[in-house]
This record gives C-alpha cells, sequence and structure tokens, in this order.
C-alpha cells in the first residue's frame, strides 16, 4: 500500500454527534484536492467513547486509533503513531474542514519555508459576545503566528519533536508550535510558522451555548488565578468536564 500524502487525525471522546459532519466536510476536501483522495488517510483517535462514536467513524471508512489516557495531547500522539502520511493535520471532532483545505497546506510547504502552521478558525455562530472573545484572541495570533483549526506539520518533524507534550492537559497545541517554531529557525533556509489564508475551518460554539456568549472572560481571569497558585482545576474542569455536549447547530 502506498503511502497516502496526509493523515488527518481526529481526537474524540463521546463525540457522535458532531462527527458526522466534520467527516463530511473532510469527505468533501478529499475529493476537492488535485491529487485525488486516496493521497489522504483519516485516522480517529478515540479515547474511550461510550456513544456511538467508533461505529460512526468506521462507517465513514475511518481507521479507528483507541487511546486510553484522558489527555488530548496523549490521544493526538496515539492517532499520529498510527499515521502513514508524511503530513500530519490535527482537527478537533466539532469542527468543519475547509474543503480546499490541503491543497493550501501543500502550497505553504512547497515553498520550503514552512515549518508548521494552521488554517485558522471561524465560529458556526456570532453574537456580540463570541465577537469580543473573538477579537481579544487576534492580537496574541498576530504576534505569534499561531493559529489554531486544523493544525498540519510534517511528520518527520513531528517525530523529532517528540510530538504533543502529554504533561500539557491544555494548551498543548500552542506548545508544540512554540516549540516546531524554534526547529524552523535553526534550519537554513530559515522555516516558520504559517497562518493559512481563505480555508478556515469552521468551530462550534458548543461550550458558549451552554456557558452563555460572555463566559470566556470571567474563565480566563480564574485560570489566570489558579496559574499563579500552580493549579489547574478550573482549565481542567473547563476543557474535559462532561455536559458541553450539546447538539451541533445545523
Amino acid at each position: 500500500m502506498s503511502e497516502p500524502r496526509f493523515s488527518m487525525v481526529i481526537p474524540a471522546w463521546n463525540e457522535a454527534a458532531y462527527l458526522p459532519r466534520l467527516l463530511r466536510s473532510v469527505a468533501e476536501a478529499r475529493r476537492r484536492y488535485p491529487r485525488g483522495p486516496d493521497q489522504i488517510e483519516v485516522i480517529v483517535a478515540d479515547n474511550g467513547s461510550s456513544d456511538a462514536t467508533v461505529p460512526v467513524a468506521r462507517d465513514a471508512g475511518c481507521r479507528v486509533v483507541e487511546v486510553a489516557p484522558r489527555v488530548i495531547a496523549a490521544v493526538r500522539n496515539g492517532g499520529a503513531a498510527q499515521a502513514r502520511g508524511s503530513v500530519l493535520v490535527f482537527i478537533d471532532a466539532d469542527s468543519r474542514l475547509h474543503p480546499d483545505t490541503f491543497a493550501a497546506i501543500d502550497r505553504s510547504l512547497a515553498t520550503g519555508r514552512v515549518v508548521a502552521g494552521a488554517t485558522g478558525v471561524t465560529m458556526d455562530r456570532w453574537s456580540v459576545g463570541i465577537g469580543l472573545t473573538y477579537a481579544m484572541m487576534m492580537p496574541m495570533v498576530w504576534l505569534t503566528g499561531m493559529d489554531t483549526g486544523a493544525v498540519f506539520i510534517r511528520r518527520d518533524d513531528f517525530t523529532a519533536l517528540g510530538g504533543y507534550r502529554e504533561r500539557f492537559r491544555f494548551a498543548e497545541d500552542v506548545d508544540l508550535l512554540l516549540r516546531a517554531r524554534a526547529l524552523g529557525r535553526g534550519r537554513e533556509p530559515r522555516a516558520s510558522l504559517t497562518r493559512l489564508r481563505g480555508v478556515k475551518a469552521v468551530t462550534s460554539t458548543r461550550k458558549f451555548d451552554v456557558k452563555g456568549d460572555w463566559h470566556y472572560f470571567g474563565l480566563m481571569a480564574r485560570v489566570g488565578v489558579d496559574l499563579v497558585r500552580r493549579r489547574e482545576g478550573v482549565a481542567t474542569s473547563y476543557w474535559y468536564g462532561e455536559g458541553l455536549r450539546p447538539p451541533p447547530r445545523p
């Protein structure tokens, strides 16, 4: 079996409601990829789901990898460990992929000056509170060159970096991109992070739907207090707690 160009890794825990719409968007992106859909494999890294996540993934033709530790970095690493593609792409299960994502990644990597990057995101609904939350994040994105959405990196570089550091229960993607940026700066020619244009992923607003459109401002203050006290209780509850699975928006 020939090696595909891309391995898309989707971490999932009880995502049966959201996973189908992501997989439909991935199927469309595979159809749109100029080198053909067979150049893209899809891996769902299941983190002990108790719903229909696994059969949903298998029915869609995905490879399913079971990963036990309830740490998102470990789940991403577990999927990546089974990848055959030369480029890894990570996306969350409650997102949707832009149909031209893979071609855009190819173009960026072909320059020889990109070590890793991301597509960025837009929200599946907007309000004043969500818009201001989004705007609050953008200065950091502009200053660092790091973004979220579909995150991509060559598999060889991912391996050289040791993958995601599993001691991080959150912000593991920020840590990976920081280390990738340092790796690229040591190359000749120098390589950097990139934010792709025109292919933003769509991410769900399910946390806003449950906790309110203004909740993020109070959350950041409480996370800051926890960090000063060297605790992770608030962030762990927010990113790993149950009850944040309302039905996806149409």
